[in-house]
């Protein structure tokens, strides 16, 4: 072998292939980030790279225009896209800020795109487009919708009268004005696609007997999910017509049901021999829940969320059934005696979620989960890789044993309801245990910190949590030291998200070329003044810098004086076109 052969680039072999070839081995990487990393290899895999993408997903919706997205990857089949910021689902952006679907949808009907699947997360999705999607791509068979508002039933009516090929309707967590409940009416008739159907969202009546023959003639049908509206006998005749059901989510159930429509359903169930994923009940009779008993054994995901009418004990009974839980969301009225039921039954558990059943503190909650229901779950469930974790109290002492009975978390978000709580046993900060958690789970992707935090935790953060991505800060840290910590050790961040921390000017101006890899950055209640983040605008250029301020209520005309004032909310995002035209009159854009 000669010189050059030696020091030939590994990728010029690849060259030797045909282009077909190389883009069916391309077909095989279905990373987002593995696919933009291979398109920079070189200008052939780059080419290869922009016609065969078929699937692209977008994190925030003012990043690019989706004429750009469509000058770069022209065969795009699959569009993710997101709208709103995170914080968001905690009522911390206006209502009106923007993430508009209709501009994406007009310029994909333009570009001639032929669109297949369209997922969205926090946008402002209008009648108006989804009726121009269900008339402009003719292929057109998922449709996914989570946290979106601005539209009514109309538009699903639309969706379901035009869109031939769907086989996904997926409605989590709208915000769905109901004109009238005969939008189930306008699938046709020759409509047998389906496989998942979710509107579980929706507060109003429906046509039972449409959605009984739409179910009926959909054999493919693996995933369905009821709202409130239908009633037990509609769930039994709705059960008996699709016994190949994977996935169930039920209604509302709380009166008793009599006897023989009791053994109805529990002869419906029991067909239903593929089930493995159940959720709903937010009202249910107990009596109801142990129809399910029979299905409980083979049920791998298990959402109890929206079951607060459900005491504890029901809460138990029905869980120490599910051995093979692998996903469990659920209530804190578990309480910890319930969360050691779940750690000796469901060996297998990898995703826990823990919510509160009272979110606004509003009564003394004495069941609400502790340090010992998580210690519990991290002795007895070996596989958890994933939680979210909402309890009244935590301890150090309780952080470091989790972390070494379970490192390898990829997702930890605990969320102490008082903040700036401390160890209630030492009354110290929860730095350390905090600092135990980031030091063992090395491949921590995730993370969300609460109670009382110097800026020693963020240290820790900073020095070990080397392939954190996204990170979330409330009412925590003393100084800019904190935040500049995990700027500078975090190198693979893409998303940080702070609130009411003391951050200000100094630790957001000190390595502005940090932003450039990153997705975003919110700051709300935290002491970042006007001139700062105008200073930041001005060395940064491909950064949108957004100031958030509901209490005006015109265009922010600020002159010197006004520099020193604090912001209210900053929200900042890598773009690469330029400032968003459709900022209300709450937004000003630096």
């Amino acid at each position: 072998m000669n010189r050059a052969t030696k020091l030939r680039p590994p990728t010029s072999e690849m060259n030797y292939f045909p282009d077909e070839v190389i883009e069916h081995i391309f077909d095989f990487i279905s990373s987002h980030r593995d696919r933009n990393s291979i398109s920079l290899v070189n200008k052939s895999w780059h080419k290869i790279e922009r016609y065969s993408r078929h699937q692209v997903f977008i994190g925030n919706c003012y990043a690019i225009s989706p004429e750009r997205l469509i000058r770069r990857f022209p065969c795009l089949r699959s569009l993710t896209l997101k709208g709103k910021p995170h914080f968001a689902d905690f009522n911390l952006v206006p209502h009106e800020w923007g993430g508009f679907l209709y501009p994406w949808i007009d310029a994909l009907a333009k570009g001639g795109v032929r669109l297949e699947e369209l997922r969205l997360k926090r946008m402002v999705v209008s009648d108006e487009s989804l009726e121009l999607l269900s008339r402009s791509f003719v292929s057109f068979k998922s449709l996914v919708l989570v946290s979106c508002d601005g539209f009514t039933t109309d538009g699903l009516a639309s969706v379901a009268a035009n869109c031939r090929n769907l086989r996904e309707l997926d409605l989590q967590e709208n915000e769905i004005d109901d004109h009238r409940g005969q939008w189930l009416n306008c699938f046709p008739d020759t409509c047998t696609s389906l496989v998942s159907l979710n509107f579980a969202c929706l507060n109003g009546e429906i046509n039972l007997s449409a959605l009984e023959r739409l179910v009926a003639r959909s054999p493919n049908l693996k995933s369905l999910k009821v709202n409130r509206a239908v009633p037990l006998d509609a769930l039994t005749r709705l059960m008996s017509c699709a016994p190949q059901l994977v996935d169930l989510g039920v209604g509302c159930y709380e009166n008793e049901p009599e006897h023989e429509s009791f053994e109805k359903l529990m002869a419906a169930i029991k067909k239903c021999t593929l089930l493995r994923s159940l959720s709903g009940f937010s009202e249910v009779a107990p009596v109801c829940l142990t129809a399910f008993y029979p299905i409980c054994e083979n049920l791998t995901s298990l959402n109890l969320s929206y079951a607060a009418e459900l005491q504890g004990n029901h809460l138990i009974e029905f869980v120490q059934f599910c051995k093979r839980l692998q996903r469990l969301w659920i209530l804190d009225s578990i309480g910890d005696k319930g969360l050691e039921v779940v750690a000796s039954s469901c060996k297998e558990l990898q995703e826990l979620r823990v919510f509160p059943s009272d979110p606004h503190d509003e009564e003394d909650n004495n069941t609400a989960v502790t340090e010992v229901g998580l210690v519990a779950i991290s002795a007895g469930c070996p596989k958890l890789h994933s939680i979210l974790y909402f309890c009244k109290q935590m301890t150090n002492e309780a952080l470091i044993t989790v972390a070494k009975n379970c490192p390898n978390f990829i997702r930890f978000r605990l969320c102490i309801l008082e903040p700036n709580k401390p160890d209630p046993i030492t009354s110290e900060s929860l730095d350390e245990g905090f600092g135990a958690v980031v030091q063992a789970c090395r491949g921590l992707r995730r993370l969300s910190v609460s109670g009382l935090l110097t800026d020693k935790v963020f240290l820790y953060i900073g020095m070990y949590a080397e392939q954190l991505e996204m990170l979330s800060i409330a009412f925590a840290g003393d100084t800019d030291k904190g935040m500049l910590y995990v700027l500078n050790g975090c190198k693979k961040m893409r998303k940080l998200e702070i609130r009411d921390s003391p951050f200000g000017n100094a630790a957001l101006l000190a390595d502005v070329g940090k932003y450039e890899t990153m997705r975003s950055l919110w700051m709300s209640s935290c002491e970042v003044t006007l001139g700062g983040c105008k200073r930041l605008a001005r060395n940064a250029p491909w950064l949108n810098v957004e100031i958030i301020n509901e209490n005006e209520t015109g265009r922010m005309e600020r002159n010197e004086e006004d520099e020193r004032e604090k912001v209210d909310r900053l929200y900042l995002y890598r773009t690469v076109v330029g400032t968003r035209r459709d900022a209300p009159p709450c937004v000003t854009i630096l």
